[in-house]
């Protein structure tokens, strides 16, 4: 029993060593491991941390000969006294006194390979952007969407008929993406998608919500929720889309775990467990993308962020059309405080031929749509049309968030300098645009963010909005 023990965790150790092969991927699956060099030759330290109230203080280091390195890591693995490994995350007494469990982390690092071989599909070609993103030109009838139950072995479908009284000037694609600047771009029968990576997703909480919000109401009154919004909106009637101009700003997030948007939201159903919601805008969120670069989404659910839905493709449901337009990628340019000044177009709308919901960015730019069946309330019309600010206030040092919105000054300051929403307007029934009826405007905290409308001939309906979050008035 003992050899077949040994045999065994040979075996497991050996997964790992082929596993670790590159020292970026060695110190990603060692995270709460402390390596240190000793000398001049490849010897690892591995630091015992002992808790402040301990009286022996201990360490050691274990060279690691290229010959005898599995049966080092027998060693490290079976016979804890002699190189014990303990939690460094904090000084809690409980986890310091835990042990680095290689059948955990093996089994996480598993789950992950698992995770991303199912959302990062074969590519024909792929880009390096600027920013540091991948991207892949996946052939358009194999994106996620296609995993699908109800959509496999079909191939997107033709574009339908656009809203009555918009007149799209797009003849010429617009460059708005940071990944496309250098002059590449996607082959004829492909679609960019933003490769999603390792780091990705160990940065979330779990490989289950990665990708999705958590559930929250949308009601105003979210004070105790941890979201906080600054918007418009327009409710009392059957809606079938909705159109925007958004400023597109960089805003600071304070931590990995809050995020700033901008966006517009189609919403049906009530605010308990059957609300159906899409949206789309720019957002800044680190835990996601792993910087604070404001990019281009989507999202979807048809249960209050429960079960269903998630960001742009990183999961089976929006069915991308577009050759040029990568979702989550970094859109460039921003505006700039008293200076230049960069808004995105946005429409949304339902195309009454097939009940289906499309998306278009820029000037005529289709990205694609969300299948009817993928809801519930929303395969027949909205109740709600949404637009404006959101962040999140995690209060993690006890005092509100700095994270900003929009541009982190508030409404007051106007043009240029305050971020706005222009010419919005609601699809009706006839699959005509038609200015908003009836637009209110709220903040949670004004205080915080806050938010300001108007109308005029050239921008129609729109408000400004937006505020830096902590400040005097806002502790």
């Amino acid at each position: 029993m003992g050899f077949l023990r040994m045999v065994i965790l040979m075996d497991l150790v050996g997964g790992v060593l082929q596993w670790a092969k590159s020292e970026n991927n060695w110190n990603s699956f060692y995270h709460r491991r402390r390596q240190h060099q000793c000398a001049q030759k490849q010897t690892y330290c591995l630091e015992e941390r002992i808790h402040k109230n301990s009286s022996n203080m201990a360490s050691s280091c274990c060279k690691i000969s290229p010959i005898v390195s599995t049966f080092v890591f027998f060693l490290f693995f079976n016979i804890s006294s002699i190189c014990p490994v303990m939690s460094l995350e904090s000084d809690n007494t409980h986890q310091a006194n835990q042990t680095f469990r290689p059948r955990e982390e093996l089994n996480k690092l598993k789950n992950i390979r698992a995770h991303l071989m199912k959302i990062n599909k074969p590519s024909l070609k792929t880009i390096r952007s600027p920013d540091g993103d991948l991207i892949d030109c996946v052939v358009t009838h194999q994106q996620p969407a296609f995993d699908h139950l109800q959509l496999k072995g079909q191939k997107p479908l033709d574009p339908p008929e656009r809203p009555k009284g918009h007149n799209p000037t797009g003849t010429v694609s617009e460059n708005y993406q940071l990944w496309s600047f250098l002059g590449e771009s996607c082959p004829q029968g492909t679609i960019p998608i933003r490769r999603t990576t390792e780091q990705d997703l160990l940065r979330a909480s779990s490989i289950t919500t990665f990708g999705r919000k958590l559930k929250k109401p949308i009601q105003r009154d979210s004070s105790t929720n941890g979201h906080e919004h600054a918007v418009g909106y327009v409710t009392g009637e059957e809606y079938y889309g909705a159109k925007a101009s958004i400023n597109v700003w960089a805003p600071i997030v304070a931590n990995q775990y809050e995020f700033s948007l901008s966006q517009l939201w189609v919403i049906s159903g009530s605010f308990g467990d059957d609300l159906n919601t899409i949206e789309a805008g720019w957002q800044v969120s680190p835990e996601l993308y792993g910087d604070n670069y404001p990019r281009f989404f989507t999202y979807w659910t048809s249960d209050a962020y429960q079960a269903t839905g998630c960001y742009n493709l990183l999961c089976s449901g929006f069915v991308q059309t577009n050759d040029k337009i990568a979702i989550g990628a970094t859109i460039s340019p921003t505006s700039s405080y008293n200076g230049g000044q960069f808004d995105i177009s946005l429409l949304v709308w339902k195309d009454p031929k097939h009940g289906n919901w499309w998306l278009e960015f820029g000037s005529g730019q289709l990205v694609g749509y969300w299948p009817s069946f993928l809801f519930t309330h929303l395969r027949d019309h909205a109740s709600m049309v949404q637009f404006g600010g959101e962040v999140v206030n995690s209060q993690q040092l006890g005092s509100h968030t700095s994270t900003q919105m929009g541009s982190g000054h508030f409404s007051g300051e106007g043009f240029g300098k305050a971020s706005y929403f222009r010419n919005m307007q609601a699809v009706d029934f006839d699959n005509s645009l038609v200015p908003l009826s009836n637009l209110r405007v709220l903040a949670d905290h004004p205080d915080c963010y806050d938010i300001r409308g108007g109308i005029n001939n050239v921008w129609g309906n729109y408000f400004y909005y937006g505020g830096p979050g902590r400040n005097d008035k806002c502790p």
